[in-house]
């Protein structure tokens, strides 16, 4: 022990002397932890960036005038009672017609408009199932016209 201690007293003050060696590796982790949460940040800003912009658009009156000799087909669908599927009504402009008729009759309509006169009005009443809605779209595209639904715009919007 005595050695010990003769070796300790000599060698700890060199020790205390000896600077430790610099590290010449640069660590990087902390760097790409700022790198990737200044991504995310810009991520997360860049579209509350656009979306911010304020423009006063045009108010515009009226809407597109049909140009045509004929006025537009106009089929309307009323619920008469009973559940899904079951009892509505078919108008043809102002006729009413059975659902077994409806496509043959837009069939032969079809045939005599131009492709400028392609376009049904669809008009249902609020209470008429979605399904009944969707066969006479169907309908519709089949006799080889596009539909255009006719709704009642919400109030203030």
């Amino acid at each position: 022990m005595a050695m010990n201690m003769a070796g300790s007293s000599g060698g700890g003050g060199r020790r205390g002397r000896r600077r430790a060696a610099v590290m010449a590796e640069i660590n990087v982790t902390p760097m790409v932890d700022v790198m990737l949460v200044l991504l995310i940040i810009f991520m997360v800003a860049a579209p509350l960036m656009t979306s911010s912009i304020d423009i006063d658009l045009p108010v515009a009156s009226g809407s597109k005038q049909i140009q045509a000799n004929t006025p537009p087909l106009t089929l309307s669908v009323k619920r008469t009672g009973g559940a899904c599927n079951s009892n509505v009504e078919l108008y043809l402009g102002d006729t009413l017609i059975s659902a077994n008729d409806l496509l043959p009759k837009i069939k032969a309509i079809r045939e005599t408009r131009s492709e400028a006169e392609s376009v049904v009005y669809l008009r249902g009443d609020k209470d008429v199932c979605y399904t009944d809605m969707m066969k006479l779209l169907g309908y519709i595209r089949t006799a080889g016209f596009k539909a255009n639904i006719v709704i009642i715009p919400e109030q203030g919007s």
